[in-house]
Formats: C-alpha cells, structure tokens, sequence
C-alpha cells in the first residue's frame, strides 16, 4: 500500500484551521507531534483530537486481516499454525474449545511505564497475575497490600484499553508504582484465556520467584518480605519447592483487614472469614491442613490430592500454564498437578495468608453452569491432559487417573 507523504502539520498555538497549499491537497496524513494534543481548547484541534481518539479504539483485529490485492511474504508460523488448525475436525462439539490454544493474541507488553531492578540478594519475588475490565477496581488494593514487582496480565479491547489507560492515569497509587508492569493481551474468541494470560504475565517476570496468585486475593499487609525470607529458610534456589500460601475468603464487601495471624483466627471463629471455598469446592484447598495450619510454627510439607490448587512461590523455571484450559475449570488444578508430576515438594507456610475479596460471578463460571455441552468438554479435555500427562511422565503419572477416579 502507498501512503502520501506527510501532508499537514498541526501546531498546538495554531488559531486558524489547517490549511494546505492546493499542491499538497488531498490531506492524507496529520502529523502532530505537540505533548499538549490532548488539552488543546481549539475547535480544529478537537476534531482531529476526536479523530485520533477514534483510532486508539478502533478494533485492531480487523488490522491484521491481509487485504485483497496486498499479498504478503509466506510465515513458517503462520503456516504451521494454519497446518493445526486444518487437523481440528470442525464437526467436533468441541471444536471451539481446541480452537483456542490456537488463537494468536495481540500483545502489548509493558503498557505502561515500567522500571525495576531487582534486590541484589537473589530473594525477590514478584506478584503474577490476569485479569479483566470487571476487576480493575482491585488494582489498587493489591498495590497498597503487596509493595514488591507486579507482573499482570490484561485481558481488554481497544476500547477498554484506552479506559484502562485514563483509569491508571488518573489513580495516584497506580501513577506512583513503577514497579507494576502491565501487558495488555487483545480480546479475540469467545472464551477467556486464562492459562494463556497467566503465561504472558509469567514469562515477562524478572525476579527469580514468582507469587502465583489471582487478581481477586488481597495478600497479608508484609507477605513480600516474609516469602523472600522463607525463599532463603526453605532454599528454593537449590531444591525443587512450591510454597503455598493459605487462602481464605470473606463474603463481606467491607472488610477490616486482619494485620497477624492471631487476628486472622479470631475472625474465622467469629465467622468473618472462612477458608477458601469451603462451601462450594473444599477438594481444592483441603490438602493445606487448616487444622494444623492454626497452630503451626514451622513450615510443613503436604501431598498432593485429586482437584488441590492451591496459590504457590515457585521459581521462574517452573512450568508454563496448560493453554488448551479457557475460562472456568481445572486451570490451576492442572498446573499444580504438573508440579506434582515434577516432584516438587509442596510446602505450607505457617505465617503467611491472603484473603478472597467478593465479587458477581464471571461469565465464565455462569457458562460453566448453565451450559451442559460446556461442561462435557470441560471433562473431555481433563481425560485429554490426563493421557498426555501419561505420555510425558510414565508409570509416575498413573496415580493421577487412580485419584480422579477415586474422587
């Protein structure tokens, strides 16, 4: 595609109306390059304004469809990833589903203006987690809990980036963090990414740990320097540890914030706090012991069981996050799994804690509900990581498909 070259400048003190010689005219192109741009009160400076606020919210995925008439050097990748997508059978009722893993995302890395260094001593620790434009009202909360490096995920459109972008602008908690690096992954399909969005935020972390957490958990007030000493208690440099951070939940959307351990337990007994889904999914969380966790002192280990998920500090190295889980279900219950299958050792932390914040049921989990075929595919693509599973680790891997069918 030919483009004109650059036909009119526009001045941020420009009074009158930009004109062009007749030499110049058609206009294809402005080219303003004031910082003012967007505080400029002059009524040719708000159409062009509007004009290229327009633009910043225009659906960038129509962008990368290739034009007619405009052909384009061959891609290995693209090829390679067309090649798979021909192998799915589109008379699958979960052809949607496998579709996914496929999808390739527009990313924009650090969104917004990122600057850390990490602490000399080999014991940092950075926050991972996604979200979407529903739980951005969580961002700032977790900056105030958690003051070491954020590694976050985003799932927004155009649009939504452009209010994500006045939203952080205008926050002074956000503004003030240079150390909360945001990638930004464009939405495209009809399921949420989680898995995919997890490895995005996972793979741009520069610590040597990672806090695998959720957008949703408020970590204690100090659980950064308390995981960067337990890095050096449980020597996760040289042994191959999980270490999990017991979680709860309330169900108030007011919450005073217990500031010890001691604090946390009065509110459980007085029912303010419960343990983290203990109404609805208790498999998940059980294997933390919260019996012994009450009166622990000291690290404990703890086995893996059917369904655990628990929220982890491990290495960078770890394993990336299964692509083929989208929306809700068996997302981190198949990573945990795969850390098991690595023989890592899972071990709880006596001291440490997060709490589940309220919130109105993603669209995921109402599908998830709702919807029967959702749920048939769910099922079909656990047995699916369970065969690979088999695959990759052997007779070790048997004890996976023992406990689901014992569950």
């Amino acid at each position: 595609m030919m483009l004109r070259p650059v036909a009119s400048r526009v001045c941020a003190r420009a009074r009158g109306p930009p004109c062009l010689p007749a030499s110049l005219s058609p206009c294809q192109v402005i080219h303003w390059n004031s910082p003012k741009k967007l505080r400029v009160k002059n009524k040719h400076v708000e159409f062009f304004r509007n004009l290229y606020l327009t633009f910043l919210e225009y659906d960038g995925n129509l962008l990368r469809r290739e034009l007619f008439g405009c052909p384009s050097e061959a891609d290995v990748n693209s090829e390679n990833l067309q090649k798979q997508l021909s192998e799915l059978d589109e008379d699958d009722l979960c052809y949607e589903f496998r579709r996914e893993r496929f999808t390739v995302h527009r990313t924009h890395l650090y969104f917004l203006h990122y600057e850390y260094e990490p602490v000399s001593d080999n014991t940092d620790v950075t926050l991972v987690a996604q979200l979407s434009m529903d739980r951005l009202q969580m961002l700032e909360a977790i900056c105030k809990h958690w003051e070491g490096p954020i590694s976050l995920a985003l799932y927004l459109s155009d649009a939504e980036a452009q209010q994500f972008l006045r939203y952080a602008q205008g926050s002074e908690v956000l503004m003030s963090r240079h150390n909360v690096a945001y990638h930004i992954v464009y939405k495209e399909g009809q399921f949420y990414p989680v898995n995919l969005l997890r490895n995005v935020a996972m793979k741009h972390v520069g610590t040597p740990y990672m806090f695998l957490s959720d957008i949703d958990f408020l970590p204690m007030y100090g659980l950064y320097e308390y995981l960067r000493k337990s890095v050096i208690q449980l020597d996760l440099a040289n042994t191959k540890k999980a270490m999990i951070v017991p979680a709860f939940e309330t169900l108030r959307y007011r919450l005073s914030f217990p500031k010890s351990k001691a604090e946390l337990l009065s509110m459980l007994d007085m029912g303010t706090l419960f343990t983290f889904r203990y109404h609805v999914w208790t498999k998940g969380h059980a294997p933390t012991n919260f019996a012994k966790w009450r009166t622990a002192t000291t690290p404990y280990r703890v086995e893996w069981e059917a369904d655990f998920e628990p929220y982890v500090v491990v290495r960078r190295d770890c394993p990336e996050y299964d692509r083929r889980f989208v929306g809700f279900g068996w997302n981190k219950v198949a990573h945990i799994m795969e850390l098991d299958a690595q023989e890592y050792e899972f071990i709880v932390l006596p001291n440490a804690y997060m709490i589940h914040m309220p919130h109105a049921p993603s669209f995921d989990i109402t599908k998830f509900r709702s919807n029967k075929q959702y749920r048939i595919c769910l099922k079909t693509l656990k047995e699916e990581f369970q065969q690979d599973m088999s695959r990759r680790y052997g007779f070790a891997a048997l004890k996976y498909l023992t406990a689901e069918n014992n569950s």
